[in-house]
């Protein structure tokens, strides 16, 4: 089996575990080389491991996922919702074969207006979510539409669409429900509202979503998952699902409510623990 591996944090190089596990691969006959972009992927690999945390298994989706190679996470991280296997459980998953591939949305992103396409500098695509944040100190005026028909006008700090697999990322933190990742749904939430009556809204994943903004300063910016880009308010964002599926690499041992319990502390309560 060839297999790429993805590292974005340095420091992991040097790092015993990561070392041991890298060089056990190798020793049972797996080949194994290092992809820092898209152009280093060699043909007829089967994988790339994704080693590190959830932000740099979103980085591997950026550099890999649009042509169709599954991304496995070795968790060297911190919580792990994208990327929570730890190296013991891969390299025997790996060994053993035992292994399936699921199919994750991606969002796929672009600019409307005047010179947007050359100001945006940044790939499509994004796993997690699309939001839009205030960069001054002016709250924003989000306007919205969903498939062609207008929503009434957000005033917050800003606005998020997340996938289902951003639903436990930054959409959690907003106060937006957590979803089943094969769940085929959007989340549309608002970032610190100003007004009480709002709430996160629930898409099908093949909606259309147009946002656009207004503010006293005239400033916003950009976000996907883990890149960022300033927006200018004569520009509309048009979001829709991408014509392809991030393949994810899910072991045996994995589970996204045994990742809830763990991570996040799903339930955590005296009466449970029996």
């Amino acid at each position: 089996m060839r297999i790429g591996y993805f590292i974005l944090n340095d420091c992991l190089r040097e790092d015993a575990r990561m070392v041991s596990f890298l060089k056990d691969l190798e020793d049972n006959s797996f080949d194994l080389y290092e992809i820092k972009s898209k152009a280093d992927v060699q043909p007829e690999t089967d994988l790339v491991l994704s080693i590190g945390g959830d932000g740099t298994f979103l980085s591997t989706a950026h550099v890999v996922a649009d042509i169709g190679l599954p991304i496995l996470g070795v968790n060297f991280g911190r919580i792990g919702f994208l990327c929570e296997n730890r190296p013991e459980d891969v390299r025997k998953a790996l060994m053993e074969g035992n292994f399936r591939i699921e199919y994750r949305t991606v969002l796929n992103a672009t600019l409307k207006g005047p010179d947007a396409r050359r100001s945006i500098g940044m790939l499509p695509y994004s796993v997690n979510e699309v939001a839009v944040h205030r960069s001054g100190s002016s709250v924003l005026g989000i306007h919205v539409s969903i498939d062609g028909d207008s929503l009434p006008t957000y005033w917050a700090d800003g606005l998020l669409l997340a996938t289902s697999s951003g639903s436990t990322a930054y959409s959690l933190s907003v106060g937006g429900p957590i979803c089943m990742p094969d769940t085929k749904v959007l989340v549309l939430a608002p970032i610190a509202p100003h007004n009480l009556n709002v709430r996160p809204i629930v898409l099908p994943e093949s909606a259309k979503v147009d946002i656009s903004f207004e503010s006293r300063d005239g400033r916003a910016t950009m976000s996907m998952d883990n890149r960022v880009v300033e927006i200018r308010p004569e520009w509309t964002i048009h979001v829709e699902m991408a014509q392809f599926s991030l393949k994810r690499v899910r072991i045996a041992e994995s589970g996204f409510v045994k990742a809830l319990t763990s991570r996040l502390f799903w339930g955590e309560d005296m009466r449970n623990n029996g």
